[in-house]
């Protein structure tokens, strides 16, 4: 029940405003937002990142329609209803910065070796690709047992992370970090940040 009332725009970003600027802290930390010049923010939700790119260039995608029309409707910048492995542009529209917040933990083995490779041909040479994921911990835990109840059905642990991410992209940082509340880690997570093999 609680994975079909998420897929309202409202409802999710009320769970997800706790949580939105721990979340993203990690990216926050590590780059330097105001050099930021395009961002394309993959499975895009309801618009719940794009305040962070005001002075950016910004293109969100999701294949959720209500999410897509919600954030259109509150934030006024582009978005788009897409399956984003369709999505192409001309090289001189590719994305120095490429955000997934959280979608690869809904996608199996295959399908995230399949995004990841066509966000490749979405980044330019200079830019980064920047993940935030859900981690399912060795150890049994309060962490393990909310992955375990996520409605994504393919949290990984951090070894399998980081052979999915490195298939595609050369890290520039590979971090994990809890999330959480009143000092009791919710959820374990990790920071990727990788950028374009060189041949």
């Amino acid at each position: 029940m609680i994975r079909d009332v998420l897929d309202h725009a409202a409802v999710y970003r009320l769970w997800q405003r706790p949580f939105a600027d721990r979340k993203l802290r990690p990216i926050l930390q590590s780059n330097d937002m105001a050099a930021v010049r395009r961002v394309l923010d993959v499975g895009c939700g309801p618009g719940t990142n794009t305040a962070y790119f005001d002075a950016a260039e910004y293109v969100g995608i999701d294949n959720n329609e209500d999410y897509i029309q919600a954030a259109r409707r509150r934030h006024g910048r582009e978005f788009i209803v897409a399956d984003v492995t369709r999505y192409r542009v001309a090289d001189g529209e590719r994305f120095d910065f490429i955000l997934v917040n959280s979608l690869l933990h809904h996608l199996n083995d295959a399908e995230v070796r399949g995004l990841l490779s066509h966000l490749a041909e979405l980044l330019t040479q200079d830019g980064h690709v920047q993940i935030l994921d859900l981690v399912l911990p060795d150890e049994p835990s309060l962490a393990q047992r909310m992955a375990q109840w996520d409605r994504g059905a393919y949290p990984r642990p951090l070894a399998r992370w980081r052979e999915l991410f490195e298939e595609v992209f050369e890290a520039v940082k590979f971090e994990p970090y809890g999330l959480g509340a009143f000092g009791i880690n919710l959820w374990a997570m990790i920071y990727f940040k990788g950028r374009l093999r060189t041949p």
